[in-house]
């Protein structure tokens, strides 16, 4: 009959980080235990803007969003970057006179179509109706959120959506004011809807 050997306690536990290591460099040399693969390296492409009537021309980060081209690489800083989730509208900005969120669009998706920033609203020098009838109606506090504000309340004039205080909340919706100037955003669009040839 073969005897077992016996084992102390402290001799198991004394024991024990060797086995660990043996197991874990044993599991080490299988393929499932392998590291996940790194990703390949960004991809770039060239990509041309045109941003307020001025192509420029960008070698970008395929993944780079049209917010971000538009303030870290052609230094528009006017479009905010707010929840960068498409969730408080401070990013909006124009294309081919819809208003979009800056942050949820690549800037690839931009490319051969015209974006129009807050920089791009004002005309020789003079404000768009817009933003004079927001300095008029004190719309805005902090004015954090106004660039997003007024690109969307140009859009929400423009697509037919101003005719009632109710429907012009409706459609102004989706643009958060931390510091809750409603009413006066909502007085603001009003005013500027005449300038702008709705009623």
């Amino acid at each position: 009959m073969v005897e077992t050997p016996k084992i102390s306690r402290r001799g198991l536990l004394g024991a024990s980080p060797v086995v660990a290591v043996s197991a874990k460099a044993a599991s080490a040399q299988t393929p499932e235990a392998a590291a996940p693969a790194l990703p390949d390296a960004p991809v770039r492409r060239r990509v041309v803007l045109k941003v307020n009537g001025e192509s420029r021309e960008l070698d970008l980060d395929t993944r780079t969003t049209l917010l971000d081209a538009l303030r870290e690489h052609l230094h528009l800083a006017g479009t905010k970057k707010g929840c960068d989730q498409g969730q408080c509208g401070a990013c909006t900005v124009h294309l081919d006179g819809e208003r979009v969120l800056s942050c949820l669009t690549l800037a690839a998706q931009a490319e051969g179509r015209e974006v129009v920033t807050i920089e791009g609203l004002a005309r020789g020098g003079k404000l768009h109706p817009m933003q004079q009838a927001f300095i008029d109606n004190d719309a805005f506090q902090c004015g954090y959120c106004t660039p997003g504000q007024i690109m969307s309340a140009v859009a929400c004039v423009q697509e037919g959506h101003a005719r009632t205080d109710h429907e012009i909340r409706e459609y102004m919706s989706g643009n958060l004011c931390r510091c809750a100037a409603y009413p006066n955003i909502v007085a603001a669009i009003n005013q500027a809807k005449s300038q702008m040839g709705r009623a």
